[in-house]
């Protein structure tokens, strides 16, 4: 089996996005691969976090992978900074990779802002360590969205160069892993913008701890343009809020958008969105009781989560153990 690496941060409860996106295309991976997945509270705190709120997100992120079919047993599933790997190599990659490569990072231009100077180092140097989460496994698969290619292409570039100054065949080639039929759910007030559980507006997102008067008033508001639903796809194509809202219900529904305007196309946008609102409430109502059963009990979720570290060190301990002596550091 092939072995697949992601990581997903805890910077507050998961998207509608995040679910179609990226967390349900991760399910069927840990059957035909070697699966491995983190809360990546390591990056989070590349910007200021609550302590308190970090811890909290933390589990309520490792709840809800669980609740959305992420089996511990069929999976490993830890938090990053329980496995002490990923930050030994992450310091090793710094010393590897180039201030120019960093510098081409255009997610560190975007997060930082115009004030660029008050931006944290770990904020500037993350990449680095993004790519010692995933070589620290040699993994050689990573689910990604298109705004994370360049950050595997740098993983890339670190592990070529790695190889090369000590002259060994160790870190392997790392591919996107590129799955899901809504791989891109857009913003309900634009549908030009991604959604994301940073957004300023809890209006632009559906979290997947939403309850029903949540998500109906979210879709009821959700922008559109005045014209019906067009009956074929073409149509959609200088319609980005159209284009969602039907993504979004073709991916919840298991379908294609072709089936969803042969069904609705001609209606307006009001009788479209009660169908797709209590399709999302209908597809969400199992996953929010199994998060909150699993919240519920948090000793019994920490102790699943310290399994996953143990079974993750097992199989990363002895790579960096390896890349260590490679460098040339003393035994421990």
């Amino acid at each position: 089996m092939q072995r697949v690496f992601s990581g997903i941060q805890p910077s507050g409860i998961p998207t509608l996005g995040n679910y179609l996106g990226a967390i349900r295309n991760w399910v069927p991976l840990q059957e035909t691969h070697d699966a491995i997945y983190c809360v990546v509270d390591l990056h989070a705190i590349t910007v200021w976090q609550d302590p308190k709120q970090l811890a909290t997100q933390t589990r309520e992120m490792a709840a809800a992978l669980i609740a959305c079919g992420l089996d511990p047993r069929r999976c490993i599933l830890f938090v990053q900074s329980h496995v002490q790997a990923h930050t030994r190599l992450a310091w090793i990659f710094n010393c590897v990779a180039r201030l120019g490569w960093l510098n081409r990072m255009t997610q560190f231009k975007d997060k930082a802002g115009k004030d660029r100077e008050a931006a944290s180092s770990g904020l500037y140097v993350y990449p680095n360590l993004m790519a010692a989460d995933i070589l620290a496994y040699k993994a050689t698969l990573v689910p990604v969205g298109d705004d994370q290619k360049q950050h595997l292409e740098l993983a890339n570039d670190i592990a070529e160069k790695f190889n090369h100054d000590y002259g060994v065949d160790f870190f392997p080639h790392i591919d996107p892993l590129i799955q899901g039929v809504a791989a891109r759910v857009m913003s309900l007030r634009d549908g030009t913008r991604k959604m994301s559980k940073s957004d300023a507006s809890d209006q632009s997102r559906i979290n997947l701890t939403d309850d029903h008067d949540a998500i109906a008033l979210k879709i009821r508001r959700a922008k559109t343009d005045p014209e019906p639903l067009p009956e074929q796809v073409n149509g959609l194509e200088a319609r980005p809020e159209a284009r969602n809202l039907v993504g979004i219900l073709a991916a919840i529904s298991g379908t294609l958008p072709e089936n969803v305007l042969r069904e609705h196309g001609g209606k307006g946008f009001g009788a479209f969105k009660e169908v797709l609102c209590e399709a999302l409430v209908a597809h969400l109502a199992p996953i929010q009781g199994e998060m909150a059963r699993l919240l519920g009990d948090p000793a019994a979720l920490d102790a699943a989560l310290r399994l996953g570290a143990e079974r993750a060190e097992a199989i990363a301990d002895p790579i960096v153990a390896e890349v260590e002596r490679l460098v040339g550091f003393l035994p421990r």
